[in-house]
């Protein structure tokens, strides 16, 4: 009896969801065929030298945030928020004081995962609705606001971060801009951070990366998604999925978006040399990371590799067969499952049936793991780690494709079968990353009839632990190749 009402709860809130998507998205969204809004920097200069006030950018941000392109976005609407700074911003340039920091007064989103004083941390779920508002800002909120970034909304995500898809029932699912005539999944966990940039409603999407969440929505969305070594940043004042794989980082319109982002939230600088990729090595690993890629992927993959070649890079193909070793190493289920289960054990026992089906199963699946399983589970992390770091060293970056598939339609979905099968797929190769304790940025990449009438793809840059820089280095020159080619 139990296992038939877990069967019809999920396929109530599978309802929800469709039902939710289909009653929000219009076809007037944003399509590729729209350019993308500017990027922080070209915003912050085009500030600079007067030909967009501070003002005038925030109400263009307020203006794509009630738009119906982003809808089911905001859990908390910034909309208020943002018509006030405006407000607030044209009073200071009267006074002619300029916005100080390197995010220069732009609006910030804030995934529902993060403190920020006085609102409620609810993960987008309902099941923290009676929580304590925040009494302070989490470290990464703190260091984005006294950067200068106005801190706008909090946005929606799959429930407690636990999915790739960005599906979420309870809040509604917000809607994959890149694409006018259906509504596709936006990537997940980080599903609102996504959209909110790509629509223009914030410059940046501050989110979570534990198994890809800040890489499959940036892929899906046609945005740059930076994965840093997680110890670099805080995670305090975040709610935890996986005290070991959580990473802060988020989410922007281009490489150099992301250099500037991570170096706020890490409160480091970025070294960069300016390597040349005539002066490159990159690998290319030929196994399950390659497996299974739809034709628009693979398209898109070769001929970013081909791109790169011209441009004198040395791209080597190798097996990485370590990779194939993680589907037995997480047999008992994973760091993620054991870790959420320990944080969610006494409220998901209590209140199970507000879980999102889909997420809660998957957390109940640490309640069968062992303390010795765990243990084991660790040790073994740690010795795959030091084989996978001896077989990339050489290489500047590994390239892979981020996800192997475009965005897929949220109808198609409903199911629980298809829901998973999706799901394992979109997180299967940027969780290499997180296992590995490494760092990968997502960056689009298009042939050239792709560019203007396909879906997004994301290219993967990645690397062992603290070689954020050397990937940021790498990835602003391979953004750089990518972009000519599409030009030219």
């Amino acid at each position: 009896m139990a296992d038939l009402r877990f069967t019809l709860q999920a396929t109530f809130f599978s309802f929800l969801v469709i039902h939710k998507a289909r009653r929000s998205y219009h076809p007037q969204a944003r399509s590729l065929r729209n350019p993308m809004p500017q990027d922080l920097h070209a915003q912050r200069q085009a500030i600079a030298s007067s030909q967009i006030s501070l003002a005038d950018a925030l109400n263009q941000a307020r203006q794509a945030s009630v738009s119906s392109a982003c809808a089911q976005v905001y859990i908390s609407h910034p909309a208020q928020l943002l018509a006030e700074a405006a407000q607030s911003a044209t009073q200071e340039a009267r006074r002619n004081q300029a916005s100080s920091g390197p995010l220069a007064g732009l609006p910030i989103s804030v995934k529902d995962l993060f403190d920020v004083a006085g609102e409620r941390t609810q993960a987008g779920s309902t099941v923290l609705t009676d929580a304590a508002p925040a009494l302070t800002d989490c470290p990464a909120v703190a260091r984005l606001r006294n950067a200068g970034g106005l801190i706008a909304g909090r946005t929606n995500m799959s429930e407690f971060a636990y999915s790739g898809v960005g599906i979420n029932p309870h809040y509604g699912t917000p809607v994959n801009p890149a694409d006018s005539l259906v509504a596709r999944v936006p990537g997940g966990s980080s599903s609102g951070a996504a959209v909110s940039v790509a629509t223009g409603a914030a410059a940046v999407g501050l989110g979570s990366d534990t198994g890809g969440s800040i890489r499959i929505p940036a892929a899906l969305c046609g945005l740059v998604g930076f994965k840093s070594t997680a110890r670099l940043v805080p995670t305090a004042g975040a709610l935890p999925l996986s005290t070991t794989l959580d990473t802060v980082c988020a989410i922007t319109r281009s490489v150099r978006d992301a250099v500037t982002v991570h170096e706020v939230l890490a409160d480091r600088r970025v070294a960069l040399t300016g390597k040349p990729l005539s002066a490159s090595r990159f690998a290319v690993p030929r196994n399950l990371m390659q497996g299974g890629l739809d034709a628009t992927v693979a398209s898109a993959f070769e001929h970013s590799l081909r791109v790169l070649r011209a441009a004198g890079a040395e791209i080597v193909e190798i097996e990485l067969d370590e990779i194939n070793e993680l589907t037995s190493i997480n047999a008992t289920g994973g760091l993620s499952a054991a870790e959420s289960y320990a944080w969610h054990r006494q409220l998901i026992g209590q209140r199970q049936s507000d879980y999102d089906p889909r997420v809660a199963l998957r957390i109940l699946k640490g309640a069968s793991m062992s303390a010795a399983d765990y243990i084991a589970l660790l040790a073994a992390r740690q010795q795959w780690i030091v084989r996978m770091n001896q077989r990339m060293n050489g290489f500047d970056a590994m390239l892979s494709p981020t996800v192997p598939m475009v965005a897929p339609a949220i109808a198609d979905l409903i199911d629980d079968d298809a829901f998973f099968r999706v799901n394992g797929l979109l997180l299967r190769n940027p969780a290499v990353v997180n296992m590995l304790d490494g760092c990968a940025i997502s960056l689009p990449c298009y042939t050239p009839e792709q560019a203007h009438n396909q879906l997004p793809v994301g290219l993967m840059l990645w690397h062992s632990a603290l070689q954020d820089d050397n990937v940021l280095d790498a990835a602003l020159q391979v953004e750089t190749a990518l972009n000519l080619a599409h030009t030219h």
